[in-house]
Order: structure tokens, then C-alpha cells, then sequence
């Protein structure tokens, strides 16, 4: 049966990133190898042709970087618990899945409304109709002890710098010394959105510009890395075809990707 969407304007760009993980599965050299995404875009009523352009190739690599950090979060915590706020269709939890993580996926309510209609709870993994802004999913996140991973992929970037700031502040003092990854874009890429394919299908546009994830520290946290798609950790690159780990490093220089960093800090606030 072919689902109808019908989502907001922030909430539509999710679709990229699903089209592009479901063209990567069907390639010969897939990073993700994501046969999920490919299914569900044979599910949704909706034109995915539309898409073109880097930016389904970027959501396959930004992906791989973020399920990178977790990986690593993983094997040392294999019973830790995994909190994807903004998750949208995300199968992370498929691909990552090691038998003992307690995964909470997150998401608006017209979001989360279409993936219910995919994805089945179970005991280790719980979907959560809210907003990564509220504070009301907190106290459900920690229901038992032991730590906890942040990460929001492709979602703080589309909000203002002020309630970005205060989400942020805001998880901080929620989850002390916990693991937290997200993605930045400096003004050169923000400034250049108009002139990339994808966006001229959507009418939604990227906010929040931060040139400097280090600067970020003021809002109770720590820094422990960036990574960019010419510099990601070594272990992701070895998945990477040969075309995307060598082209990558030939454009570091390049705005889009020299200003666009996927990156990993800890929280301090206590």
C-alpha cells in the first residue's frame, strides 16, 4: 500500500535524505547498503526524482560519519541507550542495532505519525512524539540508568541561533557528561543554499550558522571533535568507495564541504 505524506515545511526535507540512502542500497559500492530506504520510498506517494544533486550522495556520508560516533558509543557501552532526536525516517537503529542498546527515536508529531506506519516498537526501541525543544521526553529517555548518546542529524541547522543555543544549554543541564553529535554550517555554505538542487524543490531554508563548533563550549559543552566529508574517522572512510574517499580530499577547500562539520562533544553542565 502507497502512504501519503503530508508534512511541514522542515519536516519535508527529511525525504532527501531517505531518496539518497535509498540510491546509495542501490548502487554497487553502497555505504549504507540500506535496503529499508529503499523500500520506503517505494512506499510513499511522493516524487523523489525531483531530488538531484550532491546533497543525496552528502546525506549518505554525513550519515556514515554520524553512525561512526555511535558505533565507537557502542563498543564501549554496548547496553547504553541512544536518544536520535529530529530522526525523521531515519533506519539508524536497523543498521546499528547490536541486540542490547535501548534506542529512542524522536520526532514531531506529522513525522512521527508517517514513520508509525513503517516501524514497529519493541522492547528496546520506543518512538517518541515531541519536539527535541521541549523537555517533557527527558525524564522518559532515563528510565534506567547508565549512558546515554545524543545525536541530531540535519535538524538544529533549519532553527534560529537563539533557540538553537537554548536547546543546547537546555540538554546540557538535562544529561550531564553525556555524548552529543550534531552537524554545523558555516555562513559560506548557509549562503549558498540557493544554488544547490535540492533546495530548489522545498520551501524550507537553514538557519543557524556556526563557523566555529567550538564556540558552543558556552553552552555546557565540551568539544571532542569534527569531522568533515574530506576528513571523517578512519574506520568510516574504509567503507567509502574509492571515488568519494579521494574526492572528498581533493574539495576540503571547497565552502560546502570545508564549512560543513559533523561533530562529537560531551556535555559539562551539571
Amino acid at each position: 500500500m502507497v502512504e501519503e505524506v503530508s508534512l511541514g515545511e522542515v519536516q519535508e526535507t527529511l525525504l532527501i535524505p531517505l531518496y539518497g540512502r535509498a540510491r546509495d542500497a542501490q548502487s554497487s559500492h553502497s555505504i549504507l547498503r540500506d535496503d529499508m530506504a529503499v523500500q520506503l520510498v517505494k512506499d510513499i506517494d511522493y516524487d523523489f526524482t525531483k531530488f538531484t544533486g550532491p546533497s543525496l550522495g552528502g546525506a549518505v556520508l554525513r550519515a556514515s560519519i554520524i553512525d561512526g560516533f555511535i558505533r565507537d558509543f557502542l563498543r564501549q557501552h554496548p547496553a547504553g541507550t541512544v536518544v536520535d532526536l529530529g530522526c525523521g525516517l531515519s533506519t539508524r537503529f536497523d543498521r546499528l542495532d547490536n541486540g542490547r542498546v535501548r534506542w529512542f527515536d524522536l520526532d514531531v508529531d506529522d513525522t512521527m505519525a508517517l514513520r508509525g506506519r513503517f516501524f514497529e516498537e519493541t522492547s528496546r526501541y520506543t518512538m517518541i512524539a515531541d519536539s527535541l525543544f521541549s523537555s517533557a521526553w527527558h525524564d522518559r529517555v532515563r528510565e534506567r540508568s547508565g549512558p546515554i548518546f545524543l545525536v541530531s542529524e540535519a535538524v538544529l541547522l533549519y532553527f534560529p541561533e537563539a533557540e538553537v543555543h537554548g536547546a543546547l544549554r537546555q540538554l546540557a543541564q538535562a544529561f550531564p557528561s553525556t555524548a552529543i553529535a550534531f552537524d554545523t554550517g558555516g555562513a559560506l555554505m548557509m549562503n549558498s543554499q540557493d544554488r544547490n538542487p535540492v533546495f530548489k524543490q522545498v520551501p524550507a531554508r537553514m538557519k543557524w550558522i556556526c563557523d566555529d563548533p567550538t564556540a558552543l563550549e558556552q553552552f555546557g559543552l565540551e568539544f571532542v571533535a569534527s569531522h568533515t566529508f574530506a576528513t571523517p574517522q578512519r574506520a568510516v572512510a574504509r567503507t567509502w568507495p574509492r571515488k568519494h574517499r579521494y574526492g572528498m580530499r581533493a574539495l576540503r577547500w571547497f565552502p560546502p564541504v570545508r564549512t560543513y562539520k559533523l561533530n562529537l562533544f560531551r556535555t559539562v553542565a551539571a
